[in-house]
């Protein structure tokens, strides 16, 4: 559908969005820190043009992640696209409760990607969803903010490095502890050498998620398009055990609870340790807790070595809640002269070789890193103004789609690795597997005839 109203043409409007410059240093916090309001920040802008995104998937994070947006004062949420009616609506009364406009009801995001009063897409869908929606996106013209991970496997995150590329867009993964402050400089304390050389990174997540049961083919829900819903997947019957979060226990759509909470840390340590792609991957877990249909590991451990003589390890135990470093997730940097702990929220400590803690930099916001929906708005705005940056000035992003998928590809090989016989050998100038054919069939997927994504 062609949107009849806009004001500007969209070549000139995208022109004038990449030229603008918002000239405050404070707007890089977004306008729901203390102290700012939306309206002052709003009198800040003054005449600026506000970027106008869609949102796509809001039944859960997209629901905080398009309220987060709206919240933004040089923003516009236009259109909103779910295949749940309920979700639907509940986000767009959400919405046009903060910004006081009512952004449209896309069913099937593809149109939004037709309307030209649409600068950026925001994708919050399933896994399975995120490379293929953001490609179509590319291709649209559209910038794209992606939640992480970026993609549902290794070949996808190849094919959006390359449309990346070829469509000179922005594309910002959101892995937005990147953008915490305090957490951006304990990376660089770990640079810095205030550990010395750090040589091995040990990250966490832990939960203490239920059973899914055992799933009953029914037929789907009237408030669900279940055939869009699979879109780029092969089609499945419908399970009533399915929707909306246990997809992320199925490999047909989801990729555990690596992708889904690893991301974030394996991402810090990859960072910290100023490495690409590994050397060595191994892995090894479960479905230890349950016996259901949970396909995915509820227990797994995941180590890589790298060429620079460092490694990395990722603890992830769905099923069982007992923090590590009295934090439910977390990353602890070792170096030769100390050690420096990255805490759940926007804080850390630094211990000398005697377990002796000689810094303390403490939480400014509270965080609630098992809240799936919503665990850290404020300090998300922040990585929402630099995509914004990104669009209108030209500012580096924080988590361009080249490093996400690199940090994305380090969980996908944990799960290669686990699923192909716990070990891999990698070629750490592009993170390939090599000499193991059993792997490499899982690199890429298959796809509904008619929905591969491509260049």
């Amino acid at each position: 559908m062609k949107n009849t109203e806009t004001a500007r043409p969209a070549e000139s409007r995208r022109t004038f969005l990449r030229q603008t410059l918002t000239g405050t240093a404070a707007l890089t916090v977004g306008g729901i820190l203390p102290g700012f309001s939306p309206v002052s920040y709003a009198r800040i802008l003054g005449a600026n043009e506000k970027v106008h995104v869609g949102v796509m998937g809001v039944n859960s994070r997209g629901l905080a992640l398009a309220s987060n947006y709206a919240l933004q004062p040089n923003c516009e949420v236009v259109s909103i696209s779910d295949v749940d009616t309920r979700a639907a609506e509940k986000c767009i009364t959400t919405v046009e409760g903060i910004q006081k406009s009512k952004p449209k009801n896309q069913p099937d995001f593809r149109k939004a990607l037709d309307d030209k009063d649409v600068d950026a897409l925001v994708i919050a869908a399933p896994d399975h969803w995120h490379a293929p929606a953001a490609i179509l996106a590319s291709k649209a013209g559209k910038h794209v903010y992606l939640e992480k991970p970026c993609s549902h496997n290794p070949n996808e995150g190849e094919l959006l490095v390359a449309v990346a590329k070829k469509y000179k867009n922005v594309i910002q993964m959101g892995n937005q502890r990147r953008s915490w402050p305090n957490v951006a400089q304990a990376i660089q304390d770990v640079k810095n050498g205030v550990i010395g050389r750090p040589y091995f990174a040990k990250g966490w997540y832990t939960n203490n998620r239920a059973s899914i049961g055992m799933g009953k083919e029914v037929p789907a829900p009237s408030w669900l398009n279940y055939d869009l819903w699979q879109g780029p997947a092969p089609r499945r019957a419908f399970k009533d055990n399915l929707i909306h979060y246990n997809w992320h226990w199925f490999w047909h759509w989801g990729t555990g609870e690596a992708l889904n909470n690893g991301t974030h840390m394996l991402d810090l340590m990859r960072w910290g340790l100023g490495v690409e792609y590994p050397t060595k991957v191994t892995s090894a877990g479960g479905r230890y807790r349950y016996k259901d249909d949970w396909e995915a590991p509820d227990t797994q451990v995941i180590n890589l070595e790298f060429a620079n003589n460092t490694a990395m390890s990722w603890e992830g135990r769905s099923c069982n809640g007992r923090t590590v470093e009295g934090n439910s997730v977390g990353v602890v940097f070792y170096g030769d002269t100390g050690s420096i702990l990255i805490e759940s929220g926007n804080s850390y400590k630094v211990f000398d070789l005697e377990n002796k803690l000689v810094k303390d930099v403490k939480n400014d916001l509270q965080i609630d890193p098992r809240n799936k929906m919503n665990p850290s708005q404020a300090l998300d705005a922040i990585h929402i103004q630099n995509f914004f940056d990104a669009i209108k000035k030209g500012t580096s992003l924080t988590s361009d789609i080249v490093g996400g998928h690199q940090s994305t590809l380090l969980c996908q090989l944990g799960n290669i690795a686990l699923r192909s016989g716990g070990m891999l050998t990698i070629d750490p100038t592009n993170g390939h597997i090599k000499g193991n054919k059993e792997a490499e069939k899982l690199w890429k997927r298959d796809y509904e005839k008619g929905w591969e994504p491509t260049l």
